[in-house]
């Protein structure tokens, strides 16, 4: 298992009394890392994926919440973003049970983070994961053995699932793409036009580290700019783009400058 970084920083913050929050793309890690934390010690674990988990959270009242909570003293609630209202729900537990310790996680940053900022100000610590980074790589591997896999790091990067599985990386990477682009993207950004939607990063892919021209992609997939702005503010949000800021001495000239985009998918040539 790798060591992550992000753990003695989330351990610092226990029992300071707020939650915490752990977001990030799906199959980084996040609730192994959580788990990590946790498993040592008594905890509650709710699955928002789970049906039942999502209707008992789903605006429950201060008793019910007791109820649910009984006597445990940490809750770990999971996919976060699943549960409608989960917000306020979170809100209630930190204000009203003082000596809970809240850990929630959530895969996607455009439906947690916009349910929790405004219920949670002043209540959260909130963090993001991403892949193994090379300084988490070489801690756990070694030096050598990091260095040995350069080549395969830069062509199939760094999800946990491909650096425990050699030689099914192709697969994996396919696998992860049709889980962004699809279960998440697609289900909770309300996308009218999918096959729009793959042009439009099939066309970053091809441009990856290249400013972005918004009429030219619009050109080049067939809709208006507006749309592609759009689309593209929505694969940021998803983790599967990220935008480049440009580098000037003149700081107002970074302002000014086109940004570029870098891609977590660009090695599949979708």
């Amino acid at each position: 298992m790798y060591k992550r970084v992000l753990k003695e920083t989330i351990e610092s913050k226990i029992n300071k009394g707020k939650a915490i929050i752990l977001i990030g793309p799906r199959q980084v890690g996040k609730t192994t890392l959580l788990k990590t934390i946790i498993d040592t010690k008594e905890h509650l674990f709710l699955d928002g994926d789970d049906a039942t988990i999502r209707s008992l959270l789903n605006n429950p009242n201060t008793t019910q919440i007791r109820s649910i909570i009984g006597s445990n003293k940490i809750i770990f609630i999971d996919e976060a973003q699943r549960i409608a209202g989960i917000g306020l729900t979170l809100k209630i537990i930190i204000d009203q049970f003082k000596e809970v310790q809240l850990f929630v996680s959530g895969s996607s940053s455009f439906d947690l983070s916009n349910a929790l900022n405004e219920p949670l100000t002043g209540r959260k610590w909130e963090y993001e994961l991403y892949p193994i980074s090379w300084e988490e790589l070489e801690n756990t591997e070694g030096y050598v053995s990091a260095e040995q896999q350069l080549e395969n790091r830069l062509l199939y990067g760094f999800y946990p699932d491909i650096l425990n599985n050699p030689g099914e990386e192709k697969e994996l990477l396919k696998q992860l793409v049709n889980s962004y682009l699809y279960r998440d993207i697609l289900a909770f950004a309300n996308i009218r036009k999918p096959e729009v939607l793959e042009k439009l990063v099939q066309a970053l892919a091809l441009q990856i580290g290249s400013e972005v021209n918004y009429n030219e992609l619009a050109q080049i997939v067939g809709v208006d700019k507006n749309t592609v702005a759009n689309y593209i503010d929505i694969l940021e949000k998803g983790y599967v783009i990220f935008k480049l800021p440009s580098f000037s001495r003149n700081l107002r000239n970074e302002i000014k400058k086109i940004k570029k985009y870098i891609s977590m998918i660009t090695e599949l040539g979708i």
